[in-house]
């Protein structure tokens, strides 16, 4: 086999902006246009097993990349010989939640608008046979600190081709708890349905600020999904919320999977078709501010889960000390994964050269005059997806 064929990075490193389970995000900037974007840097050796994690999210994301205004595109992968780098829109407007905490007022029908938009964008992506798979607060971002900026829905590092025709569901528990659909606990297949249950959850958690399902333990949270076992309450906090809005939570969190609408059906509630917005009336008539409680649920919840983080980090760190093997096995990993990331983070860009294992001139470069991809990226990119249970 020939020696792999190197040109220069075409980006410079920018500032680190987060960090995921196998990958660390940061900004990087285009030479030669000064564009910015957020690139998920990806050590090989820590996906060495996993590379069908990463096909499939290349794979996913040029199916729908530029396709949906609220759905972040991809517009470039590429590989150095320690990493692999995946090149996103720059989001630099906030996560959903903090947005709405940084205002100075919140109505039923910001809420309502906002539901609207990502049900819109995830009847697109349901439609290019895609399920996401963790829809989550943390998930949707601000394209722009303004007002007016558009809300993307991002990550789709869990998410899955489905097509229509083809009735194999998935079956491996995966996602973020709070979130999960009970038929991802159950273990009874699952597909499109469980994108329209978390966005049941986002809905009762911008209307209140807290999540349907909170539980003392992981254990009693997973008991009351599967059982569909919510309520709207405390009565302070939804009192001021219309019997609409409740309906149509009620109608996102249907238990069973056949019976809950789909993406479609979801837009065409009378909480999101009506043009006339739905809220509770002040004394005077004018719709209700919902901000002060749903700030007093969500600041409640945050300094409650700092403690409960806090706790549960100690009670870890003790049994990883422990003599248990596992807890040795899983203090390895942990350590690992903490070096190769350290080690991708340490790899500068403008520095390293984009290796090229296939012939440059069957190279088709990007639009925006970057390096392109390199041929790990391009064959995990093209490769048939044929994910198997579990895999």
């Amino acid at each position: 086999m020939p020696n792999p064929t190197t040109v220069p990075c075409q980006y410079r490193t920018g500032k680190t902006l987060g960090s995921g389970t196998y990958a660390i995000v940061k900004e990087a900037i285009h030479i030669k246009t000064g564009k910015y974007y957020a690139c998920k840097v990806i050590n090989k050796k820590l996906m060495e097993g996993r590379e069908h994690m990463v096909r499939n999210e290349i794979a996913v994301l040029k199916r729908i990349s530029s396709g949906n205004p609220n759905i972040v595109t991809l517009h470039d992968y590429f590989e150095t010989s320690h990493n692999l780098y995946l090149c996103f829109d720059l989001c630099t407007g906030g996560e959903l939640f903090d947005r709405i905490c940084a205002k100075g007022n919140y109505y039923e029908a910001d809420a309502a608008s906002l539901v609207r938009t990502i049900f819109t964008a995830v009847q697109y992506i349901h439609s290019s046979g895609i399920v996401h798979r963790d829809l989550k607060p943390e998930n949707l971002l601000f394209r722009t600190p303004a007002e007016e900026a558009d809300i993307m829905i991002a990550d789709f590092g869990l998410s899955r081709i489905m097509e229509e025709e083809k009735l194999s569901m998935l079956t491996e528990i995966c996602g973020t708890p709070g979130y999960m659909a009970p038929e991802i606990f159950l273990k009874t297949g699952h597909s499109k349905p469980v994108d329209v249950w978390a966005m049941g959850v986002v809905t009762y958690f911008l209307l209140a600020g807290y999540t349907p399902f909170d539980r003392d333990t992981p254990k009693a949270e997973m008991e009351a999904i599967i059982q569909g076992d919510y309520k709207f309450e405390p009565e302070e906090y939804w009192a001021n919320v219309s019997q609409t809005a409740r309906d149509f939570v009620t109608a996102c969190l249907t238990i069973d999977p056949e019976r809950r609408p789909t993406a479609a059906e979801a837009l065409e509630h009378k909480w999101l078709a009506d043009t006339t917005p739905h809220f509770v009336p002040e004394a005077d008539g004018a719709p209700t501010d919902l901000l002060p409680h749903v700030k007093k649920a969500f600041n409640a919840k945050l300094t409650w889960k700092k403690a409960a983080f806090s706790i549960k980090a100690l009670n870890r760190m003790a049994s990883l000390a422990g003599s248990h093997p596992l807890g040795k096995e899983a203090q390895a990993l942990s350590e690992s994964v903490r070096q190769y990331k350290e080690e991708s983070a340490q790899e500068v860009m403008e520095d390293a050269s984009i290796m090229h294992h296939h012939n440059l001139h069957n190279h088709t470069p990007s639009t925006d005059g970057s390096a392109g991809t390199a041929d790990v990226a391009a064959q995990l990119a093209q490769a048939t997806l044929k994910e198997k249970e579990g895999e």
